[in-house]
């Protein structure tokens, strides 16, 4: 893999969160919106891949507001062939990426000072298992 890139800067509990994940990760701006990548991020079985990148928006106003939504590269689909709800695609950093449009609901807002990175990964990873467990 190239050189990991780190072109803005994060909280130091993102930092301390993403070095003890022990995956490659990047910061990248990218028409002026900040991506955090986190490459080779494990998915549960039953998708056409093992891992994937994952990528994050992240407003320039973390982490006092939310992280929203998910985004993968290359697509994700299930083995079983259903297909995913609520996808798009959205090009950045040069590839057509996945959009995973889910959000936040009123009982489970973000909590500022609380939520960070870590606390959004956990909703992906619910996300992928949910999408699965909907495909069955």
């Amino acid at each position: 893999m190239a050189e990991l890139r780190r072109q803005f800067e994060l909280p130091s509990f993102d930092l301390e969160f993403l070095e003890q994940r022990r995956l490659p990760w990047e910061t990248v701006i990218d028409g002026g919106m900040q991506w955090v990548v986190l490459h080779e991020y494990p998915l549960a079985g039953g998708y056409n891949l093992a891992t994937a990148s994952a990528a994050l928006q992240v407003p320039s106003s973390y982490p006092d507001t939310q992280i929203d939504m998910v985004y993968f590269h290359p697509h994700l689909a299930p083995t079983n062939g259903k297909a995913i709800g609520g996808l798009s695609t959205h090009e950045f950093d040069g590839k057509v990426w996945q959009r995973w449009s889910r959000h936040r609901t009123t009982t489970n807002l973000w909590r500022r000072g609380y939520d960070c990175i870590e606390t959004h990964l956990l909703l992906v990873d619910e996300w992928v298992e949910r999408e699965l467990r909907c495909a069955a």
